[in-house]
């Protein structure tokens, strides 16, 4: 699983009979930064992920790739690479809080 923030969402109004209805997002993955591991930096990426949990502009997101995406619930059928498997509530570090960000 990798790290990502959500950066936008996709509208296909025509695609494959099995994605129809499927939630597609926009996902920068998030690395931590080796100078910093107190805070993420972003990947040079993107990745168009199918989004079954209703994650939102702006969150920190799991996601899955590859075969490992077709192992999530209700996706062994569809033609997906990338799947939202979690919203992700805190990030600890070497025992250092960096999601949420720590307040001023």
């Amino acid at each position: 699983m990798f790290l990502a923030r959500v950066i936008g969402s996709i509208t296909s109004t025509k695609k494959d009979e099995a994605m129809k209805g499927r939630k597609l997002l926009i996902l920068r993955p998030l690395l931590v930064d080796e100078a910093d591991p107190g805070q993420f930096r972003p990947g040079a990426n993107t990745v168009v992920a199918v989004d079954a949990l209703g994650a939102g502009l702006g969150e920190v997101v799991l996601f899955c790739q590859g075969s490992s995406a077709r192992q999530a619930s209700g996706m062994k059928s569809l033609p997906v690479d990338a799947v939202v498997t979690g919203i992700v509530d805190t990030v600890d570090v070497l025992e250092r809080k960096i999601y949420p960000a720590p307040s001023p």
